[in-house]
């Protein structure tokens, strides 16, 4: 059984994302290859930077159009709602063939049309759940229509978006554990949830896309629900906090233009219709990319006081990750575990 029909979720989406700047079959092909070669170039760049060590080649680059990130992203997150889906046949029973046909229908639309907006914004993902590895995606797509609308140059923002993107990879390949722990804590959200109640959450996500304010978060109302999102926050935060320290780190060795770049970049963030925008309503946390910032400020302060050695315990385990308190404290952090 399923609660969305992912095919067609992946097809809604596809229409919302549209196909992307236009763009030359040279031009395509230039922009794969030296996307794949940035991914390549990028891992020695990080393992010297971070002092994390992931082997080489474990996860494939993938450089997708906006209907691959679709199609990626459907298979993770029915992975990840695997366990709703359990405890809704155990709750209810399977429903009749005719009701589980509409009511997948229904909700695959509203999926896709979030993720088809998203689809059209975001520049890179590593996702740990695909198996045996994970796999790094590249939108090939959105960085081209970025790099043009900022007036990058482009061999220097394609390498400093496969910068960010491969630290992720470094994250999540050093450490084996992590990816096991993030998709604890994700299922463990989930199995806190009613099934009635995340379908609801799913078409007020779709309402905020049409300009409704209605807030996803708005499921997430227990004590428990709240501790786990907690964790969850504290873990995100730090995830791109490092990426963001390590691409502007390793940036000026390698990216003549990364000054201008991130400037560029944080401009462009407070646009109008922003991935940023879209965040803060869907998520109803006006504060969630700050706090991705703060995850950067977290990385920086500890780095400067203690060094990246020492920082680097932070990968031990679940227990030194830090928690949300301890990303806009971190000197808290470096009491309790150092």
């Amino acid at each position: 059984m399923n609660l969305v029909d992912w095919d067609f979720a992946v097809t809604v989406g596809s229409r919302v994302a549209g196909p992307g700047p236009d763009v030359t079959p040279e031009e395509a092909a230039a922009a794969v290859v030296e996307l794949r070669e940035g991914a390549e170039r990028s891992t020695p760049l990080v393992r010297d930077f971070t002092g994390l060590h992931a082997e080489a080649g474990t996860a494939p680059v993938l450089v997708v159009d906006r209907t691959g990130w679709l199609r990626a992203n459907a298979d993770g997150f029915s992975k990840i709602l695997s366990p709703v889906v359990d405890r809704l046949i155990e709750k209810k029973g399977p429903p009749s063939a005719f009701a589980e046909a509409v009511g997948t229908r229904v909700t695959g639309a509203e999926v896709g049309l979030m993720l088809g907006f998203l689809s059209s914004k975001v520049l890179g993902q590593f996702d740990p759940f695909h198996d045996p590895y994970g796999r790094l995606l590249l939108v090939a797509p959105n960085i081209v229509h970025v790099e043009r609308e900022i007036g990058a140059d482009p061999t220097d923002f394609r390498l400093w978006v496969c910068l960010h993107e491969e630290t992720h990879r470094v994250q999540f390949t050093a450490n084996p554990w992590l990816g096991s722990h993030l998709l604890a804590q994700m299922h463990a959200v989930a199995d806190t949830i009613e099934p009635s109640a995340l379908l609801d959450g799913l078409r007020r996500g779709a309402e905020v896309l049409r300009g409704g304010n209605a807030s996803v978060l708005d499921l997430v109302s227990t004590p428990e629900q709240k501790e786990i999102l907690d964790r969850v926050t504290g873990v995100m935060s730090l995830l791109e906090g490092h990426a963001d320290v390590v691409m502007d780190g390793v940036g000026p060795t390698v990216i003549p233009s990364v000054a201008e770049i991130r400037t560029k970049f944080n401009q462009r963030r407070k646009g109008a219709g922003s991935l940023d925008k879209l965040l803060r309503r869907l998520l109803g946390l006006d504060a969630k990319m700050a706090q991705y910032r703060d995850g950067a400020v977290f990385v920086r302060h500890v780095v400067d006081k203690v060094g990246m050695e020492e920082f680097n315990a932070v990968w031990s385990g679940p227990e030194t990750l830090p928690s949300k308190a301890e990303i806009s404290d971190p000197d808290a952090w470096v009491a309790r575990v150092l």
